[in-house]
């Protein structure tokens, strides 16, 4: 990932084009949207489009898959058909990581969600987005876990099997390679 928090003015444009050519080929994610005016928000947020840029290159490949109109945000999700894979083999948070002693993962899930200044998807969220196509049919991903759980030792991932998607527990210091997570940002 890079350590800079702006893309030059051609990655602005390649990024700009790549995300494009998605908004159009994916149309039932967004229907009533209109790219013009996601495009004009994008300019307007340079750290916003750094943070997707972030998510193109680690392989979650975004797309806008809602508007808030209440906070006047479009919202982007990874819509990678299964979870991005340069962010695999992740336990899921900085306490995890430090608690293993042996073979431990390269980083954790928050750290580097927050490094490329997305949060992950919370369960609700994974659902909404298993609407919008079929997803995580190999791998799973890790999401939001509430403190009750994460206290406990415990993080929670999806993954979609049988044409269901399905919430499971695992040690949040567990990491798997066919498991990484999927970032949601607004703009």
């Amino acid at each position: 990932m890079s350590t800079k928090k702006q893309l030059s003015e051609r990655e602005t444009t390649e990024l700009l084009d790549v995300l494009q050519q998605r908004f159009e080929k994916n149309k039932t994610r967004h229907n009533d949207l209109k790219w013009a005016k996601i495009e004009e928000k994008l300019k307007a947020n340079p750290s916003k489009l750094w943070s997707l840029n972030e998510m193109e290159i680690s392989g979650g490949e975004p797309d806008v898959v809602d508007y808030d109109q209440k906070s006047d945000e479009y919202v982007f999700f990874d819509c990678s058909a299964e979870s991005p894979k340069d962010r695999r083999s992740f336990c899921y948070d900085r306490e995890a990581l430090d608690s293993r002693k042996d073979n431990k993962p390269q980083n954790d899930v928050l750290t580097v969600a927050a490094k490329m200044g997305v949060e992950i998807l919370d369960e609700t969220q994974y659902r909404f987005l298993q609407t919008l196509g079929k997803f995580d049919l190999k791998t799973s991903s890790w999401i939001k876990t509430p403190k009750e759980i994460r206290v406990l030792g415990g993080a929670l991932f999806c993954d979609r099997r049988y044409d269901t998607v399905f919430l499971y527990h695992n040690g949040a210091n567990s990491y798997y390679a066919a498991r990484a997570f999927r970032g949601v940002l607004k703009v």
